[in-house]
């Protein structure tokens, strides 16, 4: 048998190719050359890269080789079939341009798994000199990380709680929108993609539209801006809206991103409603009441109550300290309301006694509670008048012992269950020296104020002015540790005393059996 020479023709074929492998080898792009009689006959190191082999064997020597070892799936993601593969259409005769497909192993081999490629395809036909086919060239670009940007992207905006909503540039037609958007104003999907601008303005009534609409036109960021956007089944949704240029399949577009302003104007509204019936109430109350700062106790606002009862002017107690305005009669009673204020932010019932802006003294129930307002923490302070209820408490025991004056053990025995009653547990033993650290003034007083004299008839009755009576009746409560008229009265009751005091005021006089 003797050896074939290779024709001429054949001989400069075969230099043609290696100088065309060699011109390629090094490109970025990958390379297949498909011969129509011999298949698969070179790749350069991008194109067996981008199929995770190390050499040409792997793709396969046939074009049913290479279908057998790799499935192709279009982005849509339908197989492409047999007769579909690019090497099978390129061998048709069918060149083509930008064909992305999805490449995995289907004889996936253990370094193969998880393993994908997603390629942008190009096919051409290499010609002779007579233009009949001769080879074919298959240009594979890597485009995995392109795309796989652009899924994790949609995949984001697509869960993303935030309403967003993408226009194309060219001509400002919506081309993706998220479930937030929709659910946002009411939308289908259906009524927002392919929508123009102009058809669902969300720059509608926008605080700077003329400047986002600029913005918008030349492809530049659009600030926050407030705008209100017409729901589809009527009204309109106030919102916060800026824009963001950005690419999607290498088109211009401009990503709209949305707050809802809503449910922030409902609170708003709500709070301000709470916060005017807060203020008519305050007003309105009859009880004397004043709101301070809780820092420094510093007094914000006060009520007609208070003006009324107390007899101040604004100008003498807004914006001034509890303690710069002079409400109280003993330093210590008003410390250890402070005092509570501060550890517990509130207190109940606590009696103390005020002194009206003409030096009158009020007995009162004082009471606090810590309220915020504005976002301010404040102190709201109620003052409940009980003079009257104290005086009628005083003229009820003066009455009791003019009724039974020829009955004094029975009279006694009401004035200590009295007593009881006001310091239960305390019981009924006698501590007259404790009456000793009076002086015989304040025992004067203190007598006329047991007989049930007020303040005005002891200054009548002891020819003293108001101020030196008053200054004698706080003393008396200081010594007593009381802080009400009545509480006195029952102080001097259990110590035995009834009245003026005598030579020896610690010692009672013995009850006729």
């Amino acid at each position: 048998m003797t050896n074939q020479v290779p024709d001429e023709a054949v001989l400069q074929q075969q230099v043609d190719r290696r100088q065309l492998q060699e011109i390629i080898s090094g490109l970025g792009e990958g390379i297949l050359l498909i011969d129509p009689s011999d298949g698969l006959v070179w790749a350069n190191d991008k194109a067996l890269a981008l199929h995770n082999v190390d050499g040409l064997a792997d793709l396969g020597e046939t074009p049913a080789d290479y279908r057998k070892r790799f499935l192709l799936k279009y982005r849509n993601n339908h197989v492409v079939a047999d007769n579909q593969y690019p090497i099978d259409r390129l061998l048709a005769g069918d060149v083509f341009h930008d064909v992305v497909v999805e490449v995995t192993r289907k004889d996936a081999r253990k370094d193969d798994e998880g393993w994908r490629s997603i390629q942008q395809l190009r096919g051409i036909m290499l010609a002779d000199g007579k233009g009949k086919p001769e080879s074919y060239v298959l240009v594979i670009e890597d485009v995995t990380e392109r795309f796989t940007a652009e899924e994790r992207f949609e995949k984001t905006f697509g869960t993303n709680p935030a309403p967003a909503i993408i226009c194309r540039l060219a001509d400002l037609r919506y081309v993706k929108v998220n479930q937030g958007f929709l659910e946002m104003l009411g939308y289908a999907r259906d009524d927002v993609i392919g929508r123009s601008v102009y058809e669902i303005d969300v720059l509608e009534n926008a605080a700077t539209k003329d400047t986002a609409i600029a913005a918008l036109r030349d492809g530049r960021t659009i600030p926050q801006t407030e705008a209100s956007i017409r729901l589809p089944a009527g009204g309109s949704k106030l919102v916060i809206v800026a824009g963001q240029p950005i690419e999607i399949g290498e088109e211009a577009c401009m990503l709209f991103t949305f707050m809802d302003l809503e449910p922030r104007r409902k609170a708003e509204e709500a709070l301000r409603q709470s916060e005017e019936r807060f203020a008519r109430s305050f007003r309105l109350t009859p009880v004397p009441t004043v709101l301070t700062a809780h820092d420094g106790l510093r007094i914000l606002d006060a009520n007609d109550a208070f003006f009324s009862v107390f007899g101040f002017v604004e100008e003498e107690v807004i914006g001034k300290t509890l303690p710069e305005v002079p409400l109280w009669t003993s330093e210590t009673s008003r410390h250890s309301l402070e005092r509570d204020i501060d550890k517990s932010g509130s207190l109940r019932n606590v009696e103390t006694q005020t002194l009206t802006k003409h030096e009158e003294i009020l007995d009162c129930l004082v009471s606090a509670e810590a309220v915020t307002i504005q976002g301010r923490e404040c102190v709201l302070i109620v003052f409940q008048d009980i003079t009257e209820r104290k005086q009628t408490e005083v003229e009820l025991i003066a009455a009791l012992e003019a009724v039974m004056k020829d009955t004094s053990w029975f009279s006694r025995t009401v004035i200590e269950k009295l007593a009881n009653l006001r310091r239960p547990g305390r019981g009924t033993k006698v501590q007259s020296t404790e009456l000793a650290s009076m002086t015989p003034r304040e025992l004067e007083v203190l007598g006329l104020m047991c007989q049930g004299l007020s303040d005005a008839e002891i200054t009548r009755k002891l020819k003293l002015t108001r101020n030196t009576v008053r200054n004698h009746v706080a003393r008396i409560y200081n010594k007593a540790d009381v802080h009400s008229r009545t509480a006195a009265v029952v102080w001097a009751r259990e110590r035995g005393f009834v009245g003026a005091p005598e030579k020896n005021p610690g010692r009672s006089k013995p009850s006729k059996s």
